[in-house]
């Protein structure tokens, strides 16, 4: 058994700060950092989500982007949105990874037992405003960022509506299909309609763009949204990729969560690392985390245990 953690080196430059965001405040749907253009035509709504985690910064450089140059819908509704602004404000160059959340994980609490719940937190507070942002939107796209620097990856309910858009919409081609339950918590693009496999949802999806603070992540991610709107109609046909290789799509598992602060990889690990069956991938102060299968892919491994959060994701090529 290890003795102590077996985590990769975390070394990766900070390329990408964050910047003040006080003039983005305002907006204008009476929710503070949410901003909304209709174009008067008919046409999906589309809401661009920004900084579900205080840390992942690329999503507010595509966002930014989007309102500084002025970007306004051809048909239909475009909604762009900072969500957890207060964690980003938290940030600290000395230690950038720790402002991730305050309290909760804004993209694990939306479901209606914990938004119409008795419990507080900073997240809560903003889920709740939230709310009908995200009930009002046809289609969205929650931007992340890893910790890791491993190739970016779409995540999102395994809907037919999700894996076409995604597969329309083109790079990043991994994709990580979550079977519904499958992972803790009900995040972003599983709320109401678009966590309903009979809902009328244009689809609702995660992408998971880079290294938090690399300028590739940043640009991939403001990419990756021009090219959803794009897809929708709201602004103008890009390019197609010269030479688009074939999407690889993983399954979700299981998910492990930290249960102590013993939890342990075997190996220094940074994610898509693959694992025969039944072999040890991590130790959890005496419990075994075990490969299910053969070929099984791990997804987000944890670089900090921290109890109560998501240790490692198991997955298969489908």
């Amino acid at each position: 058994m290890p003795r102590q953690a077996a985590f990769a080196p975390d070394d990766s430059p900070l390329e990408v700060l964050p910047r003040d965001l006080s003039a983005y405040r305002k907006g204008n749907t009476g929710i503070d950092y949410v901003h909304r253009f209709e174009s008067g035509r008919p046409g999906p709504h589309v809401l661009i989500n920004a900084l579900t985690h205080g840390n992942e910064i690329c999503g507010m450089v595509a966002a930014t982007h989007l309102l500084d140059t002025g970007v306004r819908p051809k048909i239909g509704t475009l909604t762009v949105s900072f969500a957890n602004v207060e964690a980003y404000e938290a940030f600290d160059i000395e230690r950038p990874y720790e402002n991730r959340q305050l309290v909760h994980n804004l993209n694990r609490i939306w479901s209606p037992e914990m938004l119409d719940g008795s419990e507080y937190s900073p997240e809560l507070r903003r889920a709740r405003e939230l709310r009908p942002v995200l009930a009002a939107a046809d289609s969205i796209l929650d931007i992340h960022s890893t910790r890791a620097p491993v190739q970016p990856f779409w995540v999102y309910p395994e809907f037919a509506r999700n894996a076409a858009l995604t597969l329309a919409v083109g790079s990043p081609l991994v994709h990580l299909v979550m079977p519904p339950g499958a992972a803790p918590g009900t995040g972003v693009m599983s709320y109401a309609r678009h966590g309903d496999p009979a809902g009328d949802s244009l689809g609702a999806v995660v992408v998971e763009c880079g290294q938090h603070f690399a300028r590739s992540a940043a640009e991939l991610a403001t990419d990756v949204t021009l090219r959803f709107l794009a897809h929708h109609g709201l602004i103008e046909a890009l390019p197609a990729p010269a030479d688009a290789a074939p999407a690889r799509r993983f399954r979700l598992l299981e998910v492990h969560l930290v249960q102590t602060p013993q939890f342990a990889f075997t190996r220094p690990v940074i994610g898509f690392e693959t694992f025969a069956k039944g072999e040890l991938i991590a130790t959890d102060s005496g419990k075994e985390i075990r490969s299910p299968c053969d070929g099984c892919t791990i997804f987000m491994p944890t670089r900090d245990p921290v109890v109560g959060r998501e240790g490692v994701y198991l997955t298969v090529q489908i």
